[in-house]
């Protein structure tokens, strides 16, 4: 039998000794990179919002408040997270319910809440964390991979708050929360047959959708896509506009504050959704080839952080919200490019907005908590 190591108390235990990041719960590594990515978010922000250095200010407030959510959320032990996330869901589906009957209506669209006393809200923004914690606490509840009546109850729980979503409209947010609770049930273990039968199924909902659920507008984006030179003075001058600038920038760029497409006033929402145009057209191929870099490296991180996760409801939370970053960027530079419709998704830590960086930093300080409050494992 091994003895006690020498110079060692009885009772107690060889740990490794703990430092200041692991105390503060969190993952030096991915602050970084996320640091890095922001960072250089602010300088393109500048150029898109046309050398407005009020604009700045404003993100870079944003970033404060969305770091400082990191930081809270790190600090929370995952069990905390499987515990609530039943009642987090319910007061989630009270609040879109809420939306539609006395929320707050913007642009052609009702997906706020004002209640008394605070500033008004998106609960659908709050369901793009809530959903993949909800699916991840009722699939790891049972053996992995799960039975055909527990996929079933899985999707159900992510599709109730899609379709509430979809009625605002709000197709954009809707896509992102159906991503992130869809790839919990696929993280889960599911049968080639079962993800067969979902697309299968998925190509015979398209047409009804097509025709009872999607809006005109919306459909007028399919349309545009497949063919944006039809109207190209109206629903097609997003897209001709973006891959014009995107395609103007060359290998290296027209330089810093140099775009034309944005500062002339051609490329719209050259500061939200179609930054990355901006991006590609001052900083060329290399600018968006070290921003694609920077990116691999943070999903790359999060990946190691879900694949050393202690537990089944850790891991598959931390892989659906690894994946539903990647679901973000692939879609709005497939939108920007021509590849995708044009949804409504902001490319993460560079476009201009609050609510969406507040809750994509919340996530990583998710990711953060589950990687550093592990249980050590003593010798």
């Amino acid at each position: 039998m091994m003895g006690r190591a020498a110079g060692v108390p009885a009772g107690d235990s060889l740990q490794r000794p703990v430092s200041l990041w692991h105390r503060l719960h969190l993952d030096p590594w991915l602050l970084l990179l996320l640091v890095i990515v922001s960072s250089g978010g602010l300088v393109v922000l500048y150029s898109g919002a046309d050398a407005s250095i009020e604009a700045v200010k404003s993100q870079a407030i944003r970033f404060g408040v969305a770091f400082l959510a990191l930081f809270i959320f790190a600090q929370l032990d995952p069990s905390v997270y499987r515990r609530w996330a039943p009642w987090m869901y319910l007061a989630g589906m009270v609040g879109l319910v809420a939306v539609l009957a006395v929320g707050v209506g913007a642009k052609g669209a009702q997906r706020w809440l004002a209640l008394p006393g605070l500033p008004r809200f998106q609960p659908s923004e709050i369901m793009k964390l809530v959903v993949p914690m909800m699916a991840a606490w009722y699939l790891a509840r049972h053996y992995l991979p799960p039975q055909f009546r527990h996929v079933c109850i899985a999707v159900g729980l992510v599709v109730l708050p899609v379709v509430l979503i979809i009625q605002q409209p709000d197709l954009g947010t809707a896509l992102l929360v159906g991503a992130a609770g869809m790839l919990v049930v696929f993280f889960a273990g599911l049968s080639w047959k079962l993800i067969s039968g979902f697309f299968a199924l998925l190509g015979i909902a398209a047409p009804l959708m097509w025709h009872f659920v999607m809006r005109d507008y919306q459909k007028q984006r399919v349309l545009t896509l497949l063919d944006p030179q039809s109207d190209p003075l109206g629903a097609g001058w997003n897209i001709i506009q973006s891959t014009t600038a995107i395609g103007s920038g060359g290998w290296s760029g027209k330089g810093w504050l140099q775009g034309t497409q944005s500062h002339l006033e051609f490329l719209p929402e050259s500061h939200t959704d179609f930054i990355v145009a901006v991006l590609a057209e001052e900083f060329g191929f290399v600018g968006l080839l070290c921003l694609l870099a920077a990116y691999l490296l943070i999903i790359l991180r999060c990946f190691y952080i879900a694949v050393n996760a202690q537990d089944s409801f850790c891991r598959l939370l931390a892989g659906s919200l690894t994946m539903t970053f990647l679901v973000y960027i692939v879609v709005n530079i497939g939108m920007v490019s021509g590849l995708l419709p044009v949804v409504g998704v902001p490319l993460p830590l560079i476009s201009y907005g609050g609510t969406s960086i507040v809750t994509l930093m919340s996530a990583f300080g998710v990711l953060m908590a589950i990687h550093t409050h592990r249980r050590m494992i003593t010798a």
